[in-house]
């Protein structure tokens, strides 16, 4: 793949392929790592009919810097040699802000088709405008990397542009976050990264499903002033759910549980332990109770139907 290079004050300068450079450099010359010591003096040898073919390098020049971009941003961004999503996302806002390159060119440019430009630019300034406020220190999340794959993924989500103030808010907005949004921004970066200094806990552990139970709960005021107090996510999204879904889904996990139990009684129960049988008593008292109040409510509702047909008739 060629360099990408620019003529400057005279000099040739690399723009791109500055590692492929070096290496061929110390390959040709290997007295250039003389004094690294390397303890395999003859890992730079190489043939004399392959060195020759190393004397020159295929080079493009650019007139301008400007120019560069469209190459490299390609091969980084959608091409061969990718780069992590910060990574992408740092050369995304450089070629935006120092060259007043607009988002949907850079993403015309590069053959993103899937609106990742501009996800990644909205993701970077948020989190360095919660950084320049003060509410974010990436050098303290709980994990040894930045999972930014989990900022503007989110960023997407309805409930969490509605949280964090981005509804009508351009994805080409520098400190996109209004600034009556500032606790809601540290709290949600907190619940994305978590805090070694405050001793807190991150909630996403994974994308799917942990980022959807996030953006459900934030779509309920209740549920999200219950994540606020410190419930575990599972528990606030169980409170952002409709009480109807709740109670079919504790169901059908009941059922799950209950025939899984059945499958493994002759090895799990012996006839002997006391504790177990009272246990199974208890689980069969609730599961009367229940059946016993839903079939009243049951009743109740197609009697009371019964007779308003009976009336109407």
């Amino acid at each position: 793949m060629n360099l990408i290079g620019i003529r400057e004050n005279n000099q040739n300068i690399i723009l791109e392929g500055n590692r492929r450079l070096a290496a061929v450099k110390c390959l040709t010359d290997p007295t250039i790592v003389s004094h690294l010591g390397l303890v395999n003096k003859n890992i730079f040898s190489i043939s004399s009919i392959d060195k020759q073919s190393l004397e020159e390098l295929p080079v493009i020049f650019v007139s301008n810097r400007k120019e560069a971009w469209k190459f490299i941003g390609f091969k980084h961004i959608n091409g061969p040699a990718k780069w992590g999503s910060y990574a992408k996302a740092k050369y995304i806002s450089e070629i935006k802000n120092e060259f007043q390159i607009p988002l949907n060119d850079i993403a015309d440019q590069i053959g993103d088709t899937h609106n990742t430009v501009p996800k990644l630019y909205q993701g970077l300034q948020v989190i360095e405008q919660a950084e320049m406020i003060g509410r974010f220190d990436r050098g303290d999340i709980q994990d040894n990397r930045l999972f930014f794959s989990h900022l503007y993924t989110a960023l997407a989500y309805e409930g969490v542009k509605d949280f964090l103030g981005l509804k009508s808010i351009s994805e080409e907005t520098a400190n996109p976050v209004p600034p009556e949004k500032a606790d809601d921004l540290e709290s949600f970066l907190l619940w994305l990264y978590g805090s070694k200094r405050k001793k807190i806990e991150k909630l996403i552990l994974s994308q799917n499903p942990d980022l959807r139970y996030l953006e459900a709960v934030l779509r309920s005021k209740e549920a999200t002033y219950a994540l606020k107090d410190g419930v575990s996510l599972i528990t606030a999204y169980d409170i952002s759910q409709p009480r109807t879904k709740t109670f079919e889904q504790s169901l059908l996990e009941a059922k799950r549980a209950l025939q899984k139990a059945q499958s493994v009684f002759t090895e799990g129960f012996d006839g002997e332990d006391i504790a177990l049988f009272k246990l199974v008593g208890t689980v069969a008292n609730i599961a009367e109770d229940l059946y016993s109040i839903t079939e009243a409510k049951w009743s109740e509702k197609h009697s009371t139907e019964k007779k308003k047909r009976i009336s109407e008739d």
